[in-house]
């Protein structure tokens, strides 16, 4: 038994829209070894639920109430720096993009793209952290 091991990966969302949660939950958890391990509304929300749940990769919505999704990435790279940050906004352009790297985000993602971006994207943070 020794030599089994879980090697579920852990991705928190932080986005204030549900409908957007419910549906990224959707999308990464019909990945074979993929659970979304928690939820959360806004960046502070984010930021406590990432340290009570160590997740493996957190994916962060831009525009959100009480703490930005730079703010609450500038905290998280901080305080867990081998947690890879994927910013996933309806706001992506060239300063945004210099912002979030600046700021500790590995990946910027369109909520425009199409959201197989996004799951390419997250598996290619997963695999190198």
């Amino acid at each position: 038994m020794g030599a089994m091991y879980d090697t579920t990966r852990c991705i928190l969302i932080v986005d204030d829209n549900a409908v957007i949660r419910r549906c990224l939950r959707r999308v990464l958890e019909s990945i074979n070894g993929w659970t979304v391990c928690g939820e959360a509304g806004d960046g502070r929300e984010g930021i406590e639920k990432a340290e009570e749940l160590h997740p493996d990769l957190i994916i962060l919505d831009l525009s959100m109430p009480r703490l930005n999704g730079l703010e609450a990435a500038r905290v998280l790279s901080k305080t867990m720096p081998e947690v890879p940050l994927l910013m996933y906004s309806a706001h992506t352009d060239a300063f945004v993009e210099k912002a979030a790297v600046g700021a500790g985000v590995k990946s910027v993602i369109s909520k425009l793209a199409d959201v197989s971006t996004l799951v390419s994207e997250a598996r290619a943070l997963l695999e190198t952290h």
